[in-house]
């Protein structure tokens, strides 16, 4: 569901309208919300983006294939959707319900939007209630029928709502301290109030309601009064302009503490450049390959069981392909790989993003003489 839409459910009326003016009718609900929601979804689409880059590899015999299962995860796992939306799908239902429940039906993969699970200890574990969108199956599904992921025992999701809430009143004071402090307050001073009905009455009320209003949003105006009506500033605003730096550094506290529940490194979500391979590294690292070994696990054991797994048939998610790569300024480096024999020239392409080369020659391991083993190099004339 679109944040919007839940709004607007909360609160009825349509999303559109709400948008515009929430933050001031409910300042201090969306203090809060408006910056969880930005903090939360950033950084699911954060990781979404990064697992969608990966190349899903099949293997059948030990040898890399690419079949109808290099197809299905690659590019179309269903008739509706693309693998970059699938897998976005996948990662923001596993982040936000902590689990996540994928079926196959009809060679289709599908991300089921609820489900009730009832646990076993003894025997598979059976899901009831599936439903994708507006169909509900009548059926139950087994635990080895389909693809059951869970994060972890503690759901994510519900432990940095806990943390928000301390930061909320904090925020939405603070938010409400600066809009005092920039607002501007006088006293109306008149002789005598007219009488209820009257013309004169009418003016005075829209003077007070609509007038003095236009006048406060206008910075240069001018405002007629009428006799016996003076209008005095009370204002008390700081002799220098107060800037938000304070508001800006709770919002970055609530970026910081999801990203660490996340597991990603604060500056990256933070939008910061400096130091961002150091950041990439530990993104990749701590956050990416655990979950990319997660879904790589359940996917293997179900889908391939230990009878393909003892024949050498598995699926491998490729994290090297996240990164991008500058060709120049790693050539130095393919170089080596090239010369040591560690890769073939293939190899070598394939983790720079570039298609193979349909060559025997491509796929042959080189070594230059400048490697040779410990016991000819004592051999060999000259000495230090």
């Amino acid at each position: 569901m679109k944040f919007w839409e839940w709004l607007k459910g909360k609160f009825g009326g349509e999303a559109g309208a709400l948008g515009g003016n929430l933050c001031f009718e409910y300042d201090e609900m969306i203090a809060d919300l408006c910056f969880r929601e930005l903090a939360f979804t950033s950084a699911i689409n954060l990781i979404a983006n990064a697992v969608s880059k990966c190349e899903i590899r099949t293997f059948q015999g030990n040898k890399e294939t690419k079949g109808h299962e290099y197809y299905l995860w690659n590019y179309s796992p269903n008739k509706n959707q693309n693998s970059t939306a699938f897998i976005h799908k996948l990662i923001d239902t596993l982040y936000r319900e902590n689990e996540c429940l994928i079926i196959e039906q009809n060679q289709q993969l599908l991300v089921v939007d609820s489900f009730t699970k009832t646990e076993y200890a003894l025997y598979s574990d059976v899901f009831t209630d599936v439903r994708i969108k507006d169909f509900t199956f009548d059926k139950p599904f087994t635990a080895d029928e389909v693809l059951y992921f869970e994060l972890g025992e503690n759901d994510t999701a519900k432990v940095l709502t806990a943390m928000y809430g301390s930061y909320q009143r904090l925020l939405s004071h603070s938010m409400k301290s600066h809009l005092k402090t920039k607002g501007t307050k006088g006293i109306l001073n008149y002789e005598t109030l007219p009488v209820a009905g009257t013309e004169q009455r009418e003016a005075f009320d829209d003077l007070v309601n609509n007038r003095f209003k236009k006048f406060m949003d206008n910075g240069s105006a001018i405002l007629p009064l009428g006799k016996g009506q003076t209008y005095e500033d009370v204002s008390h605003k700081p002799a220098h302009n107060e800037n938000t730096r304070d508001i800006r550094a709770m919002i970055d506290d609530i970026s910081d503490f999801t990203s660490k529940a996340f597991g990603i490194p604060p500056a990256i979500l933070r939008g910061d450049v400096q130091d961002v391979s150091n950041a990439v590294d530990n993104l990749l690292t701590f956050c990416i390959d655990p979950l990319t070994d997660l879904l790589a696990e359940e996917i293997n054991r179900k889908r391939y069981k230990f009878k393909g797994f003892a024949n050498g048939d598995y699926l491998k998610i490729d994290t090297t392909t996240i990164k991008h790569i500058d060709i120049l300024s790693v050539a130095v480096a393919i170089d080596k790989l090239v010369a040591s024999g560690s890769y073939s020239i293939n190899g070598i392409r394939r983790l720079i993003g570039e298609e193979r080369i349909d060559e025997d020659w491509a796929d042959k391991h080189y070594i230059t003489k400048n490697y040779i083993e410990i016991e000819e190099s004592e051999s060999l004339e000259g000495g230090a």
